[in-house]
């Protein structure tokens, strides 16, 4: 172990196992953070304490919160945030971002393709029978084509720096990709902290995501519609994510709306105003596929609006993201990421996928069996880190539990190496000092019409939790601003 001498980071010790982000390969504060490190060493931890508790205040004015479920409570929280950002120089980033479209723009091809043509289960590239066993694949969506050629309008990528410097992609997220607002709240809150930072460095903006999104879902309205009403749709103020609902909603000026507010008239959706009906053409929606109309999915389902699914299959409202996409941010699809972008774009990955071990393949399931306790386990259809396993962290009764529960479904389980993620000098509250913390990177992309836009910042998630590599708000994460520096 290693300690620095600053004020702010007399007590930060340094673990040469780990990739500390802060520093580069001979052990010395990296360039690009050099600055940064400086200026922060300038202030005492009590300094710290007193702007991190503001920041905290600030959050909590404003509503920033999300939700914890467990089995018996519903806890409303403030999304845990620090003010000590991460830095990624315009080289990396360009790396990133590229990967983040190319992986985007696959997926977009596959999901034409599967529910189409299926060109890529004729030619056996991927398993007819993992598409058709995935629970987010929709016979429904067979032969539609959504406006624009789009189903996959905003896609979350989860990325983390690996041991070896390099980034690799843990998972797709094109279902319903959230995070977004908490990163340009991130970029609010440091400015207001500590403003004379950013003098210091030429970081990209990220307050431009949601007039991109805007413009983007405006190129995929339908036929016939000059200027499109756009509204986004939420399940309603008791969801874990509907600060961000609201946000979006207020930051691209289109109205937010309860399916209760929408009503379907020969097969065009219409919004109820004090001024009368208002024709809606495109939706934003974060209800998932199951629940958007009970006319056409679950018959009880109360977030939803009768008769959506018609209207959209006539191609008289998009929906973003369109019904299905599911199927293809199911971790199993995942593990075949890298033939699918060679199959549909004819390059290889930029940015690699983790080693995935898919337990419906019979060589795969032995070898999981065999070495749960060097694996991790995740569901393939589960998100916010629910129903994960770290092989390590197991007793072996635990081990002997999920062994069981693979082999009683093992289409459902992937694994994959316990990946180090790098670690970021954070500010732990209980000891009132920085410490390592394990991280990853959620990039932002938008597909409309001939147009692509990625954030250029993206969410840095932090797993507070000393040793954890979960970084999901849900199972106690955090998170930084990140910032994507100027060429």
């Amino acid at each position: 172990m290693a300690n620095i001498e600053s004020q702010i980071f007399a007590s930060y010790l340094r673990n040469p196992d780990l990739y500390d982000e802060l520093y580069n390969r001979e052990g010395k504060i990296s360039e690009v953070y050099q600055k940064l490190f400086n200026l922060y060493g300038e202030h005492s931890i009590n300094d710290y304490i007193n702007l991190n508790s503001k920041a905290k205040s600030s959050f909590f004015n404003q509503g920033i919160t999300f939700q914890v479920y467990d089995d018996k409570t519903v806890q409303e929280k403030i999304f845990p945030f620090d003010l000590f950002p991460r830095i990624i120089d315009a080289n990396e980033w360009e790396i990133i971002e590229q990967g983040s479209i190319q992986r985007s723009k696959a997926l977009n091809l596959f999901l034409w393709d599967i529910y189409h043509d299926k060109k890529i289960l004729k030619d056996k590239i991927v398993p007819l029978d993992l598409i058709t066993s995935s629970a987010n694949y929709l016979d429904q969506m067979n032969g539609i084509d959504p406006p624009g050629g789009i189903y996959n309008h905003i896609s979350g990528t989860d990325i983390i720096k690996h041991k070896d410097g390099q980034y690799y992609v843990l998972e797709d997220n094109i279902r319903c990709p959230s995070g977004v607002s908490y990163v340009i709240c991130n970029r609010t809150a440091l400015k207001k902290a500590l403003f004379g930072v950013f003098n210091h460095y030429k970081t990209h903006a990220v307050t431009n995501y949601a007039e991109n999104l805007l413009e983007l879902l405006e190129t995929v309205k339908p036929n016939g519609v000059d200027v499109p009403n756009c509204v986004v749709i939420t399940p309603g103020m008791y969801n874990s994510a509907f600060y961000e609902h609201s946000y979006l909603a207020k930051t691209m000026g289109v109205e937010l709306v309860e399916g209760r507010d929408l009503f379907v008239e020969n097969d065009f959706v219409y919004m109820k105003t004090i001024k009368g009906p208002e024709k809606v053409d495109v939706i934003y929606r974060r209800i998932d596929d199951q629940f958007i109309d009970p006319l056409e999915f679950k018959p009880d389902s109360s977030l939803g609006v009768p008769g959506l699914f018609a209207a959209y299959k006539k191609g008289n409202v998009t929906l973003a993201n369109a019904p299905g996409t599911g199927v293809a941010d199911d971790k199993a699809v995942y593990t075949y990421m890298p033939q699918i972008i060679k199959y549909y774009l004819n390059e290889e990955p930029i940015l690699n996928n983790v080693h995935t071990y898919h337990c419906s393949r019979p060589d795969e399931l032995k070898y999981v069996l065999e070495n749960i306790q060097e694996l991790v386990i995740k569901p393939v259809d589960e998100a916010g880190g629910y129903g994960i396993s770290i092989g390590n962290r197991l007793t072996t009764d635990e081990i002997a539990e999920v062994r069981k529960v693979i082999k009683d479904n093992p289409r459902k389980y992937v694994a994959q190496p316990i990946m180090s993620l790098s670690v970021h000098p954070t500010y732990i509250d209980e000891t009132e000092s920085f410490e390592q913390r394990h991280v990853d990177l959620r990039t932002f992309t938008v597909l409309g019409k001939d147009k692509e836009f990625v954030l250029k910042g993206g969410l840095t998630r932090v797993a507070l939790k000393r040793g954890n590599l979960i970084v999901n708000s849900s199972q106690g994460g955090g998170s930084k601003d990140t910032w994507v520096l100027k060429k």
